[in-house]
């Protein structure tokens, strides 16, 4: 009796480990207008934690081994960190003024910041804390990607409409391109060969070589039953693999599924209003939007370009990141 209690305890525990699911996510939702971080478990896909933070958070990201979410706390001119296991700030950066974007090296160690006032891209050295460099930019410096080698980093200027390459080594611009009107946002493929940058009142996507730092390729968007100046391209994320990128339409209120081979729009995906940033779960099989007007965020299956479910969060959602594990 004893030994058939012993079997069906370690049957039970068995049944219960394949039932459990792998480790959640925890994705983390800057809230513009109330000054709050919100915290998601991607499994369960409901909130766990709001955070108290600075004035008008805006870019959001994550240390490589989740341990701290760096924040632009823009009104307060400062970049505030904030510890994953207890949900608390512990400390702070220094920015320069009215950081909104901003890209962490592939090593995590280096910080580069769009400072909005100031027209400067700021360099932080994370381990001291400290600003090692400024690099003069154009009008209004916002979208802040980075080559996965870490050589080189891209910063878009909103009123100079240009993308400005940026050698890592020497902290200097090595080329500008003109792009279309208020670019928002720059994003390398994952071979380092093209950067994607939006423009958000232009209304398309221009690819940029990024061995001749050339447009090789345009991409719009149409929507049926939307006036062209309704779609208006910010965030822009590509899988690990190359083969797709999402871009956020602002008040299209869709996030567009591109091929990047073909250039073509494949999908076009209904979620919140005023869809502004995205983020993938590490897995890669969820994309995250943020929405604005709707004060939801939407989960997306990455496999069939379907929403799944969206979550109410705090007023005007702006950044998101998912942590790492």
């Amino acid at each position: 009796m004893l030994g058939q209690l012993s079997c069906l305890s370690g049957a039970l525990v068995l049944a219960v480990a394949v039932a459990t699911p792998a480790s959640a996510y925890m994705v983390y939702v800057s809230n513009e207008k109330d000054n709050t971080v919100t915290v998601v478990d991607s499994d369960t896909m409901e909130v766990v934690k709001t955070i108290d933070v600075g004035q008008r958070p805006r870019g959001i990201t994550i240390s490589h081994d989740g341990k701290f979410v760096y924040l632009c706390a823009s009104d307060d001119d400062t970049i505030e960190i904030i510890d994953t296991a207890t949900h608390e700030i512990v400390g702070s950066l220094p920015s320069g003024p009215d950081p909104e974007l901003f890209v962490l090296s592939p090593d995590g160690k280096t910080l580069y910041v769009a400072n909005e006032d100031d027209n400067l891209v700021t360099v932080i050295d994370l381990e001291s804390k400290s600003v090692v460099a400024e690099v003069p930019v154009g009008v209004e410096p916002e979208g802040m990607g980075i080559s996965l080698d870490g050589k080189t980093m891209v910063n878009t200027s909103e009123t100079t409409n240009m993308a400005h390459f940026i050698d890592t080594a020497t902290n200097e611009i090595t080329h500008n391109v003109l792009v279309d009107s208020r670019p928002r946002f720059a994003e390398f493929k994952p071979d380092n060969s093209e950067v994607w940058v939006s423009s958000e009142i232009g209304g398309t996507v221009s690819v940029i070589d990024n061995e001749s730092r050339e447009i090789k390729q345009k991409i719009s968007f149409e929507i049926p039953g939307l006036r062209s100046e309704a779609i208006q391209p910010v965030g822009v994320r590509i899988t690990a693999d190359g083969k797709k990128a999402y871009v956020a339409l602002g008040p299209a209120n869709r996030v567009a599924v591109v091929n990047t081979e073909t250039y073509e729009v494949e999908k076009y995906v209904l979620v919140g209003q005023r869809v502004w940033q995205l983020a993938f779960t590490p897995d890669q099989k969820t994309i995250i939007s943020t929405n604005g007007v709707s004060n939801d965020i939407t989960f997306i299956d990455v496999e069939t370009d379907e929403p799944v479910q969206s979550v109410t969060v705090g007023a005007l959602p702006w950044g998101v990141v998912v942590s790492p594990q």
